[in-house]
């Protein structure tokens, strides 16, 4: 057990943290997945104090060159987390400062954790978005992808230099370091820079969003599904059995889907709750930012990769499909559509179509079964014609407006999709 050694800010303290506070107060069990982000903006800091004379370029290598190793610890899983150091800037500076000395103590120039955290925060938000946007590729929700895009443009501005709140009176140089990051450009006001949180609240946002098209595309899968339905069987691959009854083969991957999406949308509504009541500048309340942050981006990573592989591991029933589709009386609406072509305005024809298909629901018949002089019975203006109209396959085909369900009309917009995502068309 490592005893407690002093806070990098202890200066003016007398006694140290309760161990309750300590634990309490600590985010390194979270944060700490921030630490490449920390170092990347670490190393473009010391990058830039030596570049404006604030530290010598020595000291800026020897920071480096300590950064670049603290790293590989991590990634070699041998690099010691302390609860005791807080959270993950403490933990990286002061292990710095154990291994370069001190060159670390200068590190911290111009800079506090306040705008290190919203530095860091905004380029793991960033990688985030990345990650998901390529996992929507595979699933295909177009707009979801453009909303994620739109909010990475608007977070990618940079807030180091912001200091605490005010900024600093030092000649530091904002725009190297927000380059160097990979920003637009440093953020206008320091005080907002710290503050300022719309750039998750929007990436959780569209998670969301997204989130509900997965769940309502969840759903319809499960109700294809079932044995009501049988539209869908799924493989084996992609399906659980029940502990009780032999025959059962669940959908289970897309019910947690559905069921996952609630936990996204709690995500977006513990960080609104969060924000709602805070005053501007940095509050220690913003550390509760993270973990809804964490726990949204990994729900909707699992949720598009187990959609994308449950729709590659289906298959469709088409004769059970075929057989329901008449059902409804589907080429009600293709008949009226007929009428309208025959100059008969569409209310009427609306009317007279009602009256055909009540017609065959009193005699237990599909509308492509009437005979013509049923139909003339209702109308003289039915004809021969009529019947290119009528029955599922024909009123399908009909359906040609642009962006309908016409069988020329979807394979148009899987023509567009496959060219517009680089796909090869199975």
């Amino acid at each position: 057990m490592n005893t407690k050694e002093a806070k990098l800010w202890g200066g003016r303290f007398e006694e140290s943290v309760t161990d309750s506070v300590e634990k309490f107060t600590e985010s390194i069990s979270f944060d700490k997945a921030l630490y490449k982000h920390d170092i990347m903006g670490s190393r473009a800091h010391a990058s830039m104090l030596a570049h404006q004379g604030l530290i010598t370029d020595d000291d800026r290598d020897k920071i480096l060159d300590g950064l670049d190793a603290i790293k590989k610890q991590i990634e070699r899983g041998e690099f010691e987390w302390r609860t005791d150091r807080e959270d993950v800037h403490m933990n990286i500076e002061a292990a710095l400062t154990d291994l370069v000395g001190e060159p670390a103590k200068k590190l911290h120039t111009a800079r506090s954790r306040n705008d290190q955290v919203c530095t860091d925060f905004r380029l793991w938000c960033r990688d985030a978005i990345d990650a998901i946007v390529l996992r929507i590729k595979h699933l295909q929700l177009e707009r979801d992808a453009s909303r994620l895009l739109d909010c990475r443009a608007r977070m990618n501005f940079c807030p180091l230099g912001a200091c605490a709140l005010a900024g600093t009176g030092l000649p530091i140089d904002r725009f190297m370091t927000s380059e160097a990051l990979g920003f637009t450009a440093p953020m206008r006001n320091s005080i907002d820079a710290v503050s300022d949180r719309d750039f998750v609240m929007e990436f959780l946002a569209a998670n969301s969003i997204t989130a509900i098209h997965l769940s309502r595309l969840g759903e319809e899968w499960v109700l294809w599904a079932s044995e009501e339905f049988g539209f869908l069987t799924p493989s084996d691959s992609v399906s659980t059995g029940s502990s009780i009854m032999p025959q059962k083969k669940n959908p289970d991957p897309m019910e947690l889907v559905r069921g996952k999406s609630a936990r996204v949308v709690g995500d977006l509504v513990s960080l609104l709750v969060l924000c709602k009541g805070l005053p501007q500048a940095y509050n220690r309340d913003l550390q509760e930012d993270k973990e809804p942050a964490f726990d949204s981006a990994k729900a909707i990573m699992g949720m598009l990769e187990v959609s994308a592989e449950f729709a590659e591991n289906i298959t469709f029933n088409q004769e059970r499909i075929r057989n329901a589709l008449p059902a409804g009386h589907l080429d009600a609406t293709t008949l009226a559509d007929y009428l309208v072509k025959k100059g008969i305005p569409f209310r009427t024809s609306h009317d007279i179509v009602g009256r055909a298909v009540g017609f065959c629901v009193s005699r237990n018949r599909q509308l492509e079964h009437m005979t013509l002089t049923d139909l003339k019975s209702i109308s003289s203006t039915f004809d021969e014609d009529v019947y290119d109209f009528l029955g599922v396959e024909n009123s399908i085909k009909n359906f040609s407006s642009y962006g309908s369900t016409g069988s020329e009309c979807v394979s148009s917009q899987l023509d567009y999709w496959v060219t517009k995502l680089d796909l090869v068309r199975k």
